[in-house]
């Protein structure tokens, strides 16, 4: 255990994030001064947090470290210069370097993006108002302000740009886009932590469970009718755990329901090869949809069946065939770096699987540990050294990426994820997912339904109120209308 005391109890979650970045393998306790008795042990610095009107104080193992700070009154900046101060503290006395420097939420390319829509980014000059205006600015911004590191602060800059073109029809005042989540799943995998329950044991519910979906439908169609919708999304768990004529039941109804003439995407994330049928892709193709992912995380057969991926490669390559084959042309393949016990060799291999597919998109994920998933019990049982994710892997998967023509398009980060890297996506030109970075970049209201999902709607002040469904299936059938009745709140705040 790593325990850090607080003389008063603020910034518990910045604190918290950035000493669990040098301390992966640690559990850190963040709290205040005669509320608990928590003790480092073994050799683990013992870390005092002093906050003063002028100043803030951090004692690490009898080392004592200071800085004064330059706007007391300001509670952001206070922030700030606190992260700086723990991450210099911290840095020498691990000797690591974080590649995201203090940056501990999951939307790094925010920063860039503000500053790109707020100033004339991408020219020579800048704004004249003292914000960071030119790409060259914000880098030095990023680079002095958070301690990122050259490579990910230009990488953000880069996605934050194309971002921005890419969005620049999107209706954000006006419009909406749609997410609706099958929680279901063929098996779930050692890593997960989605709110996903075994096809096996619902079978025989599906069809409750599209009804309550139906009835959530039906509300959003009447409650933005006046709205636009831009995209689509079906995700879960696995969308394609739903028979063909249950996949047909929901497709029809959204179709009947909504009108497409300005959708831009419409995905149905087809997940797992082992639930991807001719038949089901054909019914997606029957109701417009423009864009799959057939996903196996890792191409290597060791590690599909450690992390509890019921198929096999070959069922992988075979369902990449076929869905080619029914005329899909924007299929997306989902990658995770930092499965247990894979190396460098691994990911090769696995790139060159793909690459040999070559697939339209390509979302490389670094594992993140979540407590809620079977990761974590494994990690106590194995240890944290059997996973690796370095600088050499990721820039592995960005070369191969670069190799089949693809562009980082989207990006964003997790707590706890291995090597302290970021999840990327890759496209082509023309096959961006237009969802994900809108769900990344909180700029639009997002009508999200059912089991476990969550609506966010976008405010033309900027705020964003957030309205979450239940995650166990059989109350979200039960209480439907109440799912229904928060989602008017939530638009009626608008």
């Amino acid at each position: 255990m790593l325990a850090v005391r607080l003389n008063k109890a603020q910034f518990e979650y910045d604190i918290h994030s950035i000493i669990k970045a040098f301390y992966p393998a640690e559990t850190v306790k963040v709290f205040e001064e005669g509320t608990k008795d928590f003790e480092s042990d073994g050799e683990n610095p013992r870390i005092f947090i002093r906050f003063g009107s002028e100043a803030i104080q951090v004692e690490l193992s009898g080392a004592e470290y200071e800085a004064v700070l330059s706007r007391p009154e300001e509670r952001p900046v206070v922030k700030n210069e606190l992260k700086q101060l723990l991450y210099r503290i911290l840095s020498e006395h691990t000797g690591k370097q974080l590649p995201w420097g203090t940056l501990t939420g999951i939307r790094p390319t925010k920063i860039a993006m503000q500053f790109l829509e707020s100033g004339a980014a991408g020219g020579n000059e800048g704004t004249g108002s003292g914000r960071p205006s030119t790409e060259e600015e914000i880098l030095d911004y990023m680079k002095e302000t958070y301690y990122c590191s050259e490579e990910k602060a230009l990488l953000a800059i880069d996605i934050a740009r194309r971002e921005k073109r890419i969005l620049a029809d999107i209706h954000y005042d006006k419009g909406y886009s749609l997410y609706i989540g099958i929680p279901f799943c063929p098996t779930t995998c050692l890593y997960c932590s989605f709110t996903s329950f075994p096809i096996f044991s619902w079978k025989t519910r599906v069809g409750e469970y599209l009804s309550a979906l139906e009835k959530e439908i039906d509300f959003v169609r009447e409650a933005c009718r006046d709205k636009i919708l831009d995209s689509v999304y079906i995700g879960g768990g696995t969308p394609t755990t739903l028979e063909p004529e249950e996949m047909r039941r929901l497709l029809k109804k959204i179709r009947e329901s909504f009108d497409f003439s300005q959708v831009k995407e419409f995905t149905v994330e087809a997940g797992r090869a082992d639930s991807i049928t001719r038949d089901k892709l054909r019914v997606m193709k029957e109701y417009g949809v423009t864009r799959i992912s057939v996903n196996p995380q890792t191409m290597n057969q060791e590690t599909l069946d450690l992390i509890g991926r019921r198929h096999t490669v070959g069922q992988v390559e075979e369902a990449f065939r076929v869905a080619r084959e029914e005329g899909f042309t924007n299929i997306n393949m989902d990658l995770i770096l930092g499965l247990p016990g894979e190396t460098k060799a691994h990911v090769e291999h696995t790139m060159e699987a793909v690459k040999r597919l070559h697939p339209d998109s390509l979302t490389v994920h670094s594992l993140a540990i979540k407590r809620a998933s079977k990761m974590s019990l494994w990690i106590e049982e194995n240890g944290l050294e059997t996973l690796h994710n370095t600088d050499e892997t990721m820039e592995i998967a960005a070369k191969g990426a670069g190799e089949l023509g693809m562009k980082p398009y989207y990006l964003y980060r997790q707590k706890n994820m291995s090597g302290n890297f970021e999840n990327v996506g890759y496209a082509t030109e023309g096959n961006y997912g237009i969802y994900n970075i809108l769900i990344m970049e909180e700029k639009q209201t997002i009508m999200a339904l059912g089991a476990g999902t969550i609506s966010k709607a976008v405010y033309p002040d900027g705020r964003i109120e957030r309205c979450d469904s239940v995650k166990d299936v059989a109350l979200y059938i039960e209480k439907i209308d109440d799912m229904i009745d928060r989602k008017r709140r939530l638009l009626q705040m608008q």
